[in-house]
């Protein structure tokens, strides 16, 4: 697959010289996977450094808190990811549902900064990506293009966002606010559900040489970001919580399909727990569980096809949110009248309601799917499901307003929350939940051939390679080949 990203040689030594010579006069060092997924690695100079850098500055430095583990005050790192453990009373199960909320990551507040990191580092240090004079384009339906924008501009080359024109305003806000060149936010048709059209844009885009398309649908080094960062990020909250609680045991992880690139660290914890791995779509498109279509407001997970990505054969379940709850729920959550409902009614703690604005639309549908996991199951107090909160209700104000008036007639009051909480919350079933078999993963897996084979002309060789848990198993041996790389290119840098 030489067009995606996996070589760990220097493809172009000219392209790789000026990248150094750039890099050298902007006083950008590269920080490496194994950094990021350990910041405690991170050279103490540099760290000092950090300390009086602002997390969302447009700073070089920043690279270095691409990771799960930075802070809540932002100058610092701790040993533990930040982690909620939400209480019974909301969640209605006794099972312990935890979620990493990603709000931490800096500059877009949202983890898919790690992917786009981890599709552009690869290309710079095999002198692929051209900072002086390429362009660095980022397809998304949301946080992937605002990653790329932020990385781009930190590595201070030209990035282009492109992205539903349906999408929520306050994404529209913030990249207009970070890219020096208004044409450099594309929008495409639709919304959420439109990633062909997206596709098709960057179809038309690749036609001028000087743009490189980072795909997050099938760049593998979003694959491995996420399999080793936010994998040992996971690892180590549920170590944390089992040095108190002995018995606990990882019974499921959680994530909306998205690109299929937070899904890897499901695979990354299934090995050292034999978890499971379950795949989130919306209910209003069912591309895995019913072979689907359709259109939702889940903003930001995907859908109408499979991304190359996805380790489909090792996936053990697909489940379906309807966005009417991720909407509901998004209001109930960030309302006085909802949250006076769920201390006074649903006796929910006061230290769970202040973190409810950290969940936004795909979070919410995370933690339903959690819930939904663990009825079906039947797991007890000794169990734990993990999550991740991609993103927090920053990013929906103007959703949250929309809401209101399509959902609810403008107004919602304590008896709209106690019906939100009773139908979205407990009334939660094992309703839209697929335990795949082998046969039910073979159907998954080959829906991704319309989109990779006839659409996007990879070989049937390279897609059908991917059925195999000996590539996956493969793929892992590039991470410390891209270290030695980014070491190596930062001493010819100078920044050591």
């Amino acid at each position: 697959m030489p067009t995606l990203g996996l070589e760990t040689q220097i493809i172009d030594k000219t392209v790789f010289e000026n990248t150094v010579a750039h890099f050298r006069d902007a006083g950008i060092r590269l920080p490496t996977f194994g950094e990021l997924a350990d910041p405690g690695l991170i050279p103490d100079a540099v760290q000092q450094r950090l300390a009086e850098v602002e997390s969302d500055a447009a700073d070089p430095l920043n690279l270095f808190r691409v990771h799960w583990n930075n802070a809540s005050s932002g100058g610092s790192f701790q040993a533990v990811p930040d982690h909620i453990v939400l209480p019974a009373s909301l969640t209605g199960v006794a099972a312990k549902i935890v979620v990493l909320p990603a709000d931490h990551f800096p500059m877009i507040h949202a983890h898919k900064v790690l992917a786009t990191y981890g599709c552009l580092a690869p290309r710079v240090i095999t002198g692929q990506f051209d900072p002086t004079h390429h362009r660095a384009v980022w397809p998304s339906t949301g946080n992937y293009c605002r990653g790329g924008i932020a990385v781009s501009r930190i590595m201070d080359c030209r990035g282009v966002a492109v992205l539903p024109e349906g999408m929520s305003r306050e994404r529209f806000d913030w990249l207009e606010s970070w890219v020096s060149n208004p044409e450099d936010i594309i929008r495409t048709p639709g919304t959420e559900s439109n990633v062909k059209e997206i596709y098709d844009k960057c179809a038309e885009l690749d036609q001028d040489p000087d743009n490189i398309i980072f795909n997050q649908f099938s760049e593998f080094g979003n694959y491995l970001a996420h399999y080793l960062c936010t994998g040992t990020a996971i690892d180590r909250v549920l170590s944390h919580l089992k040095a108190e609680h002995p018995e606990l045991r990882l019974r499921a992880y959680i994530s909306a399909t998205g690109s299929g690139g937070t899904l890897a660290a499901g695979d990354f914890l299934k090995e050292r727990h034999g978890s499971w791995i379950v795949a989130v779509e919306a209910l209003e498109c069912p591309t895995l569980l019913y072979n689907g279509f359709g259109e939702h407001n889940i903003q930001g997970i995907g859908d109408k096809h499979l991304p190359l990505i996805h380790n489909v054969m090792n996936t053990d379940a697909a489940v379906a949110i309807s966005d009417a709850s991720t909407d509901e729920l998004l209001v109930l959550f960030n309302s006085d009248e909802g949250k006076r409902y769920l201390a006074e009614r649903q006796n929910v703690p006061d230290d769970t309601l202040a973190v409810l604005h950290r969940f936004g639309f795909s979070s919410i549908c995370n933690i339903l799917a959690g819930i939904k996991t663990a009825k079906y199951l039947e797991l007890g107090p000794d169990d734990v499901v993990v999550t991740v909160a991609t993103d927090g209700e920053e990013m929906y104000h103007s959703e949250h307003e929309k809401i209101l008036s399509q959902r609810f007639e403008g107004a919602f009051d304590t008896i709209r929350a106690a019906e939100t909480f009773g139908q979205h919350l407990a009334g939660v079933a094992v309703d839209h939940l697929l335990e795949l078999s082998h046969v039910d993963r073979t159907r998954v897996f080959n829906l991704g051939y319309f989109t990779w084979v006839e659409q996007q002309g990879i070989s049937i060789e390279d897609f059908v390679s991917r059925r195999e848990p000996a590539f996956w198993h493969r793929l892992l041996d590039l991470v410390p080949a891209w270290d030695e790389m980014i070491a190596e290119f930062n001493h010819h840098v100078g920044l050591e």
